[in-house]
């Protein structure tokens, strides 16, 4: 028996979701933003700075990696505002942006215990 298929389109509910959809712009950089969570090392230098402040020698120290491995990462999450920094001396000490790293990692980390 050959089953009937209907094709509706309710132009009320489209018009809603056109409506509250972000532009286009703003979904290619959320998802950039998402991208930066997309890689392991970086995940661990956010980690390590929700810890504690640190500078790149004491975070390569930690994760075992150079310095200038670190400090290519921690350019792009400064790049994209996901990490801060402040110069005591000649050292310079780096630290989560803003509570929203620790909501987005917390939620993150939630979904996939689940």
């Amino acid at each position: 028996m050959e089953e009937n298929v209907f094709l509706h389109l309710d132009r009320e509910i489209v018009e809603q979701v056109e409506e509250r959809m972000p532009p286009e712009e703003e979904l290619k950089d959320l998802g950039d933003f998402f991208k930066v969570f997309g890689d392991p090392t970086r995940l661990k230098i956010l980690y390590v700075l929700l810890c504690s402040e640190m500078c790149v020698y004491d975070i390569a120290n930690l994760l075992g990696m150079s310095q200038s491995a670190i400090s290519h990462q921690l350019r792009v999450l400064k790049q994209m505002d996901l990490v801060k920094n402040r110069r005591e001396g000649k050292t310079i000490f780096y630290a989560p942006a803003d509570s929203h790293i620790v909501t987005i990692l917390s939620q993150g980390l939630d979904h996939i215990e689940e």
